[in-house]
């Protein structure tokens, strides 16, 4: 069976391979869709074939600018061998389509675009401004959704749509995420004379005793919950005989509304600093990675809106819900603490990254329903 244009466009973004790169692929394809539907979009290449893609529609005659955000590139596939169905084909069985991406989230980026389309093809453009936002490299490091903010992207922005796999669920907060590295210098020394040297490992795990209980005294989120920590690499030494002079550890913690990034960053400085002040060993930190929680009242109009109309479309149960992950919408809230922000897609959080990553078709075109009608209703 044929599929049909809107399967088509899904099957189309997943054979092209944007494994944490090569987004300009993806966003010069979706340029020349928007232009056949005769709407406008500005790719911004930034070398190495990265890209990012804005488009804007609506009359703007309503001052209020609404956001869709979704990311074109996707995780690697680590091995395909073990894949049931090409990751890159887009293969479709029963009511699944199968491929890296297909969940998170070439679906809700297809969907964000086929929205737009379809409103103006049925003169149904709002008043008001939808900005569609697509950025490159979410999954590591988010180079675009900086390079947007800094462009301002999200300055008029009165709320945002992010297009992430959800299976319906309306997510209305979400953690942080902050990546850390903790440096340990020592003194080498034979080890059949410990004491002339000063173990780097032993200074590292100093530390990881202080981590253990670092937020105990934290508060709690209503939302979010409790601040979300650990240690995840550790590595020092060379040679079994000689004391290390060198270590690093590396951790990750997921910040909260009621515990932000600030408050993070500061408790761990002071755990440092306690350890270099009242020991021999001499820590460094690094914070490489740092993304901001958001959070939106669940009983406002927009979360509950957009839960009413998921509710008439998804097959299957909706409700409102919080995840642990981060995303661009970290980026585009650093200044925007207040933006009311909801992710919202298709299937489903749990096959993101995942060998034979799939959505499924009827939640997939549930979802551009869904953001037809969001559109819709946010300027009434």
């Amino acid at each position: 069976m044929e599929a049909s244009p809107e399967v088509k466009l899904l099957q189309d973004l997943i054979q092209i391979h944007s494994t944490n790169g090569n987004e300009v692929e993806v966003a010069k394809y979706l340029q020349k869709l928007l232009a056949a539907h005769g709407i406008t979009a500005t790719v911004d290449e930034f070398g190495d074939r990265r890209a990012d893609l804005t488009a804007q529609v609506g009359a703007g005659t309503d001052k209020r600018i609404l956001g869709l955000t979704g990311h074109m590139d996707t995780v690697a596939v680590s091995d395909t061998k073990s894949w049931h169905h090409d990751p890159f084909a887009g293969s479709i069985v029963g009511d699944k389509i199968y491929g890296r991406g297909a969940a998170d989230m070439k679906s809700g980026l297809a969907a964000q675009v086929l929205a737009l389309i379809k409103l103006k093809e049925a003169d149904r453009l709002p008043a008001g401004t939808v900005k569609l936002i697509a950025t490159a490299g979410e999954e590591l490091g988010t180079p675009g959704a900086f390079r947007l903010a800094k462009q301002g992207v999200a300055d008029d922005l009165d709320a945002l749509v992010v297009g992430e796999p959800t299976g319906g669920n309306v997510i209305f907060a979400h953690s942080g995420s902050l990546n850390y590295s903790v440096e340990s210098i020592g003194k080498s020394a034979h080890s059949s004379m410990p004491a002339r040297g000063v173990n780097a490992i032993t200074g590292l795990l100093k530390y990881v005793e202080a981590e253990s209980h670092l937020f105990d005294d934290a508060p709690e989120d209503p939302y979010l919950g409790k601040v979300q920590h650990s240690v995840t690499v550790i590595e020092g030494g060379d040679q079994i005989n000689t004391i290390p002079d060198h270590a690093k550890l590396e951790g990750n913690i997921r910040p909260t509304a009621a515990f932000n990034n600030q408050a993070v960053a500061d408790r761990l400085n002071a755990a440092i600093d306690k350890i270099n002040h009242q020991t021999p060993y001499q820590l460094k930190l690094d914070i490489f990675w740092d993304y901001h929680p958001i959070s939106t009242d669940p009983a406002s109009d927009f979360v509950q809106s957009a839960l009413g109309f998921a509710k008439q479309h998804y097959p299957h149960p909706v409700k409102t819900d919080i995840i642990n992950g981060a995303t661009d919408a970290s980026v585009f809230t650093v200044d925007r603490p207040d933006l009311p922000v909801i992710v919202l897609g298709s299937d489903a959080w749990d096959e993101a990254h995942q060998t034979d990553e799939f959505t499924t078709i009827p939640s997939f075109l549930a979802t551009i329903q869904t953001y037809q009608d969001i559109i819709v209703n946010f300027f009434k």
